[in-house]
């Protein structure tokens, strides 16, 4: 069989030098092609993510409020409009997350100081002088009695740092006074010896002077002592009933799967990049550079082997309709074997009268010819139809090609 020569035939489509714009239905393309392996994907990621909900335990959180007071002088005094100024949270919430407050913490109960610290969080709200301690444990006892432990904790520490300032202050106070006690047991002492009016007259106003600073420092040290040192109350303890799991766990499961989802669509991608199988009509026009006659749909249900009868007899129509003379036919189709298609476009030119040779290099040719005796059944066959084709006229213009998606 020879091929004729070739004649102008006009294409159905646009040129391959002309670009075209990506639209959305180009980009939903490939996950749809490849919707197998996005949802694969996003099942492990929402089987990951469940595998971490049920095998990691929840973290219970237990939380209790301390007031934070600033310690002044005369506790029933006012301190003014810039009351809420006397105390510095930044502070107080780097004290309560400090060093020492995590210590008494791992003492107590017998844990990792850096464990402590990751499960233990202090917030400040704005504008108020409180601190929130929030404490994440596997058990609810165990979160109730960590929080209540770290609000009294951060108490206890802040305490002791007060009367530290205050030890010092009356330290210093003590220590004028009794400087100053000092002079004056020695102008007693010279007052008392002094024989002359005006000498005696200046060491009694000089004594004078002295047991007015002594006066001034036992008040100031008076006062200094009385002050109130407590640097707050807690004014909520942590409860079992108040306990909380941290987090939400479903939203585990949501960002498993659409993380799953996500990664199956990039992998689809790249896959989709390096596959370089036919998959649409115009994938078959430029990887064979022929006209289309036709296409064949894939069937409705994915699993069957059969094309469908009436595609392949409009292929066939559009083959006996453009060939007039022997030629060669290619078919170009997205799947890998082709076995069914070919065979049943066989059969359909065959049954149009025509001789049909199909051509196999791939060693599927037994194959081939038990799918062409079982399709030849499934086709109509017009008895009245004479078998020998009817002579075709000179000049006419061969088919090409052929091409489904």
């Amino acid at each position: 069989m020879t091929d004729a020569a070739p004649a102008p035939w006009p294409t159905d489509g646009p040129s391959s030098g002309t670009s075209r714009a990506v639209t959305l239905t180009d980009l939903l393309r490939v996950p749809m092609h490849r919707l197998r392996l996005v949802a694969a994907v996003a099942m492990v990621g929402l089987l990951a993510a469940l595998g971490y909900v049920l095998l990691v335990p929840a973290a219970l959180s237990a939380s209790a409020v301390v007031a934070v007071r600033p310690v002044v002088t005369d506790a029933f005094t006012p301190s003014g409009a810039g009351a809420d100024r006397a105390v510095n949270m930044n502070v107080e919430s780097g004290i309560a997350t400090g060093t020492e407050v995590v210590q008494r913490l791992a003492d107590s109960a017998g844990g990792d100081p850096r464990d402590i610290r990751d499960a233990l969080e202090v917030e400040v709200p704005t504008g108020g002088q409180i601190l929130r301690f929030t404490y994440q444990a596997r058990e609810a006892h165990q979160a109730v009695q960590s929080a209540n432990m770290a609000a009294e904790a951060y108490l206890s520490v802040r305490r002791t740092m007060y009367e530290q300032q205050r030890a010092e202050m009356l330290r210093s106070y003590d220590a004028s006074i009794t400087k100053v006690a000092a002079q004056q047991t020695a102008l007693q002492k010279r007052a008392n010896t002094a024989k002359d009016t005006a000498a005696g007259d200046a060491l009694v106003a000089e004594l004078a002077g002295i047991n007015n600073q002594l006066t001034q420092l036992n008040a100031a040290r008076t006062e200094i002592a009385a002050v109130d040192v407590n640097p707050g109350w807690v004014t909520q303890t942590a409860e079992k009933a108040l306990v909380t799991s941290a987090g939400h766990r479903p939203l585990y499961m949501v960002a498993g799967l659409l993380g799953g989802a996500l990664i199956g669509i990039v992998l689809a991608y790249l896959w989709e990049s390096t596959d370089r199988r036919v998959r649409s009509v115009a994938d078959g026009r430029e990887a064979s550079g022929l006209p289309l006659l036709g296409t064949v749909r894939r069937p409705a249900f994915r699993g069957s082997p059969r094309a469908v009868d009436a595609d392949v007899r409009y292929v066939a129509m559009a083959v006996a309709e453009r060939v007039r003379q022997p030629a060669r036919v290619a078919l170009v189709t997205a799947r890998e074997d082709a076995t069914v298609l070919t065979a049943g476009l066989a059969v359909a030119l065959a049954v149009d009268g025509r001789e049909v040779f199909v051509a196999d290099d791939s060693g599927r040719i037994e194959r081939l010819r038990a799918t062409v005796l079982a399709d030849r059944g499934r086709l109509p066959i017009d008895p009245s139809r004479p078998l020998v084709p009817k002579p075709r006229p000179a000049g006419s213009t061969p088919a090409v090609g052929a091409a489904t998606e």
